[in-house]
C-alpha cells in the first residue's frame, strides 16, 4: 500500500510560481509511488489546521510548496510530531530551504522528498505559543516589514520604499535583552535572534547560528546613524557585518526583548509587539534533507 503524504501549497508565493508548481509537484509525488492528499488552505490559519489534521491522520509527510511564510504555517502544526516536512522551495526567500541546502529545481526537491532522509531540526517558541524556525527580529528591519504591509503599493517596490521612509526617520530604540536570564540594556538599532543563519532571502544575519545546536545567536546592531546602517546592510549579504565594532553577537537558549511598540518578526511573519520571549527547543521539527 502506498504511503500517503499531504501537499501544501501558498497559490500567491513567489508571484504565483506556487501554483503553477503545485500541479506538476503533485504529478512528480505520484509518480515516485506516493498517494498524494492537497491541502488547499485559504488563508494562514486554514493551512496550519488542515496541516494538523492532516498529521494526526496518519500522513507519512507534510509537503509545502512556497516559501517561508508556507513553512511558517505548516511548522505550527509539525513541531513536537513526528511527521516530517519537506519543502519545495517556491517562494521570495526560501531562507530555511537555503540553509538546509534543499535544492530549488521543483524535481530534484521531489527526489528528495521520496528518498525519504530526515533529520531533527531545533525550534524557537514565544511564550505567546507560536514556532519559528529561521530568524526572529525587531527594530529596523521589522519596521521596514510592518511599515511595508501597511502599504496600499505591491511588489517588490514597497519594501524599497519602506526601508527609505523607514532610514529616514532612524533613532536609536532604547531595549532590555535579556539572554539566558542576563540582562542588559541597549540603546538598538536592530536585534535578530537566530536559530538558522539567514533571512530577508540570503541575508546572513546570525552568520553563525547552526539548525541543530540547542541555542540562538543572537546579533545586536547598537545604535547607529543613517550613514552607519546604510553602510552596514551590504555587509549582511556575506555575514561580514559581525566584525564591526557597532555589532555584538551572543548565544542563548532564551532570549528576551522588551521595548513597548516596536514590532517583532520571525520567518517573516508579525509575532506583535514587544516584549517577546523566545525559547530554543531542541530537535523540535523532522526535515526531509
Amino acid at each position: 500500500m502506498a504511503e500517503t503524504v499531504a501537499l501544501l501549497a501558498n497559490p500567491r508565493a513567489g508571484r504565483g510560481r506556487a501554483a503553477r508548481l503545485a500541479g506538476p509537484v503533485r504529478a512528480a509525488l505520484a509518480a515516485q509511488g506516493l498517494d498524494v492528499l492537497v491541502l488547499a488552505g485559504e488563508s494562514g490559519r486554514e493551512s496550519v489546521e488542515l496541516t494538523g489534521q492532516a498529521a494526526t491522520q496518519g500522513v507519512a509527510a507534510v509537503v509545502a510548496v512556497g516559501g517561508d511564510g508556507l513553512v511558517h504555517c505548516a511548522v505550527q502544526a509539525l513541531a513536537g510530531t513526528d511527521v516530517p516536512l519537506g519543502i519545495v522551495p517556491a517562494g521570495g526567500g526560501n531562507d530555511l530551504a537555503g540553509v538546509l541546502g534543499l535544492p530549488t529545481d521543483p524535481a530534484a526537491a521531489v527526489a528528495v522528498i521520496a528518498r525519504g532522509r530526515t533529520r531533527r531540526i531545533d525550534l524557537g517558541r514565544t511564550a505567546g505559543g507560536v514556532w519559528w524556525a529561521g530568524v526572529l527580529n525587531a527594530g529596523f528591519d521589522s519596521a521596514v516589514v510592518a511599515r511595508a504591509e501597511r502599504s496600499r503599493i505591491r511588489g517588490p517596490l514597497r519594501y524599497d520604499l519602506a526601508t527609505w521612509l523607514e532610514l529616514a526617520r532612524l533613532r536609536p530604540t532604547p531595549m532590555r535583552i535579556v539572554l539566558d536570564g542576563r540582562p542588559m540594556e541597549r540603546a538598538v538599532t536592530l536585534v535578530a535572534v537566530g536559530n538558522s543563519t539567514r533571512y530577508g532571502g540570503g541575508m546572513l544575519i546570525t552568520p553563525g547560528a547552526l539548525l541543530d545546536d540547542g541555542v540562538f545567536h543572537v546579533t545586536v546592531g547598537e545604535a547607529m546613524t543613517r550613514r552607519q546602517l546604510a553602510a552596514l546592510k551590504p555587509l549582511v549579504r556575506a555575514g561580514r557585518h559581525v566584525h564591526s565594532p557597532r555589532v555584538t553577537v551572543h548565544e542563548a537558549r532564551e532570549v528576551t526583548l522588551e521595548s513597548p511598540g516596536v514590532p517583532a518578526y520571525a520567518d517573516g511573519e508579525p509575532i506583535g509587539p514587544l516584549p517577546v520571549t523566545t525559547t530554543c527547543v531542541p530537535g523540535a521539527l523532522r526535515v526531509l534533507t
